[in-house]
């Protein structure tokens, strides 16, 4: 029989391992922007952390303006985000900390294939101009995301001001995809980065109904990064599990399973953890 101090050691050892399986059972919350989870980055990458790490990364995938909101009323512990400007006043008014490079794409404009021949040879400013004078229906994001930043940046740099009062300018309020498919019933325009547009031309086999009618202009760079919730600010934050994913995301492993990740033999996302200069 056991004695009544083998009962404890016993039962001490139970509980440490129970308290060990509570830590590996552990979870990160992280604000993302819509197109890492779209695209099926997210996918792909959470099963390897929770390999890695023993903990489960949870996300809620939203405009990179609402991710931002979401840390900033600590709801979450590590933002994934691209919108740089916007980054870089979270960090400066005291809410991230940590902010490191992580990848890029590209933005593009999508449109019926008619649209195509108008915008070859331009520059991006010159195909916005032409898109507002022959009124062509351009669906926005609408939603205070990374994309919706850019693409206003892109038409105060056209026209000085953003057409948000003219009838063919449609804002959507919504996420990339559903913004794509608003364009597509309306045989219309929109403005996205690339790697959700493969994504939505998987959706339809390769042969998808609107097609890239602009891309290349050097300005169009469409950079990610990652972030820890500032603790200073937010008490309960897990800044030591942000770390280590920020640690864990721009390793050599996980910077190479991020460029490897493909739809249609396509690659989505470009590492540059180690190369991003700002």
């Amino acid at each position: 029989m056991f004695s009544m101090k083998s009962r404890l050691r016993t039962a001490a050892l139970s509980a440490l391992v129970l308290c060990a399986t509570m830590l590996n059972a552990s979870e990160l919350k992280m604000a993302t922007t819509t197109s890492t989870d779209n695209t099926g980055l997210l996918d792909e990458l959470a099963p390897l952390y929770k390999q890695d790490t023993g903990v489960d990364l949870k996300w809620v995938a939203v405009g990179t303006g609402n991710a931002l909101k979401l840390g900033q009323n600590c709801d979450v512990d590590v933002l994934f985000v691209h919108a740089p400007p916007l980054e870089k006043k979270y960090v400066a008014d005291g809410y991230g900390v940590d902010r490191t490079p992580v990848m890029y794409n590209d933005f593009v404009i999508i449109g019926d294939p008619m649209y195509k021949a108008e915008f070859e040879g331009k520059t991006i400013q010159e195909a916005f101009k032409i898109i507002k004078e022959k009124k062509y229906k351009f669906v926005s994001r609408g939603d205070n995301s990374g994309t919706h930043s850019k693409e206003k940046s892109v038409w105060k740099a056209a026209l000085g001001e953003i057409p948000e009062k003219q009838d063919w300018y449609i804002q959507a309020g919504q996420g990339m995809i559903a913004t794509i498919n608003i364009a597509t019933e309306q045989k219309g325009i929109t403005f996205t980065d690339r790697g959700t547009f493969i994504k939505y031309e998987s959706n339809h086999k390769g042969n998808p109904p609107l097609v890239i009618v602009f891309e290349g202009d050097k300005s169009l760079n469409n950079y990610y990064s990652v972030m820890a919730v500032n603790p200073k600010h937010c008490k309960n934050a897990d800044y030591e599990g942000a770390k280590q994913f920020i640690n864990w995301i721009v390793s050599d492993k996980i910077q190479k399973a991020i460029g490897d990740f493909k739809l249609l033999g396509k690659q989505l996302f470009t590492p540059d953890a180690k190369t991003r200069v700002e």
